[in-house]
C-alpha cells in the first residue's frame, strides 16, 4: 500500500522532469537515491513528510558513511544528500510542510579532481584504430570522430537523428534540460560521417524498423550508450592505451585540446554545453600544467 511519503515522492520526480526538464537518467537516479532514504524512514516508522525531522535526515547521512557492507564514497554520498535535499526543499515550496529539516544536512567536501584527457597524439591513435571499409569500423569511426569533433557527451552523441547533422559541417545536440546548442564539425568528423551515411547505415537501417537514430548497431537498432562506451573501450584496447578511456575521456580532451591550441574558455564553455563558466575553467588547470612543463624544459633558467 502506498503511503503519503511514496505520493510525495513521485509528485517530486514528476516535477523533476517535467517543470525542470531533467533527463531520464537523472530523474532515475533520484529515484534510487530517494527509494534508499524512504527505505530508512520505513525502518523508524515514518510515512508521513510532516513526520521527518532533521534527526532522520541526519540519521539517513550516517547510514550512508558507514554501511557494514562499506562506506559509500564521498561524491555518492553527496549526490544522495542533495537528492534529498532537493526533496525537502520541494515539500516546503509545495507547502506540504512548514519547514525545512535537510537545512544542516551538508554534503562531504569533495577532492578537487582534474578531468583526465589524453594527448593528440594518443587521441589519433585511438581514432585510427577504427580504420577500415567495413562497416562496423566505417560506424565507429564516425562516433569517434563525432564526440571528439563536438565535446558531446556519449548520451547526446548516440540521442542523435540523421536530420541533426545540418549542411553537413554542423550537428545539434540536445543536452541536459532538453537544451540545444549547435557545434561546428571538422572535416576529419565530416569525412567520417559522409562514408558512414553513404556505405554502412545503409546496411544497417535494412536490418532493423525504420529509424531516424544517426548512430546504428548491428540490428539496424539506435546504439545505446553502453555499446558506444563497449566501442570505445574495444578501440583504445586496439590502440593500445587500455581500457581507461570512457566515453568522457573524448569531452575532456576535446575542451583540452581546444584550450591548448587558444580557445577562449567561453566559447569552450558554449561548446560544451556548461551553464556556467566556472565549470570549464576547472580544464584551464590542465593546461597551465601543460604550459608549466613546457616552460621547464624549454626556458634555460626554469630550473
Amino acid at each position: 500500500m502506498r503511503t503519503p511519503l511514496d505520493r510525495a515522492v513521485d509528485h517530486y520526480l514528476r516535477h523533476v522532469s517535467i517543470e525542470r526538464g531533467l533527463s531520464k537518467n537523472t530523474v532515475a537516479a533520484y529515484r534510487r537515491d530517494l527509494a534508499a532514504y524512504l527505505e530508512l524512514l520505513g525502518r523508524r516508522g515514518i510515512h508521513t513528510p510532516e513526520a521527518i525531522g532533521a534527526a532522520e535526515v541526519a540519521a539517513f547521512a550516517m547510514d550512508l558513511r558507514s554501511r557494514p557492507d562499506g562506506a559509500l564514497a564521498a561524491s555518492s554520498v553527496a549526490r544522495m544528500l542533495s537528492s534529498v535535499r532537493g526533496f525537502h526543499r520541494f515539500l516546503l515550496e509545495e507547502s506540504v510542510v512548514a519547514e525545512d529539516v535537510s537545512v544542516d544536512a551538508k554534503p562531504p567536501k569533495l577532492a578537487s579532481r582534474l578531468p583526465k584527457a589524453i594527448t593528440i597524439e594518443q587521441m589519433a591513435a585511438v581514432l585510427e584504430a577504427a580504420s577500415g571499409d567495413d562497416p562496423l569500423a566505417l560506424r565507429d569511426r564516425a562516433l569517434l570522430e563525432t564526440l571528439y569533433a563536438t565535446g558531446a557527451r556519449v548520451s547526446e552523441a548516440v540521442d542523435l537523428n540523421v536530420d541533426d547533422v545540418i549542411d553537413g559541417d554542423i550537428v545539434r545536440l540536445l543536452g541536459k534540460g532538453n537544451t540545444q546548442r549547435i557545434v561546428p564539425l571538422g572535416s576529419y568528423a565530416r569525412a567520417a560521417l559522409d562514408a558512414y551515411l553513404v556505405r554502412a547505415r545503409p546496411l544497417f537501417s535494412a536490418r532493423g524498423a525504420a529509424t531516424p537514430a544517426l548512430f546504428l548497431g548491428i540490428r539496424g537498432g539506435r546504439v545505446s550508450r553502453q555499446n558506444a562506451w563497449l566501442i570505445i573501450r574495444a578501440r583504445a584496447e586496439q590502440a593500445k592505451l587500455g581500457s581507461e578511456i570512457s566515453p568522457h575521456t573524448f569531452r575532456h580532451s576535446f575542451a583540452t585540446h581546444l584550450l591548448a591550441g587558444g580557445a577562449d574558455v567561453r566559447v569552450v564553455q558554449e561548446l560544451l554545453g556548461h551553464s556556467s563558466v566556472a565549470t570549464t575553467q576547472i580544464y584551464t588547470h590542465v593546461t597551465a600544467d601543460t604550459l608549466r612543463d613546457m616552460y621547464t624544459t624549454a626556458h634555460p633558467r626554469a630550473r
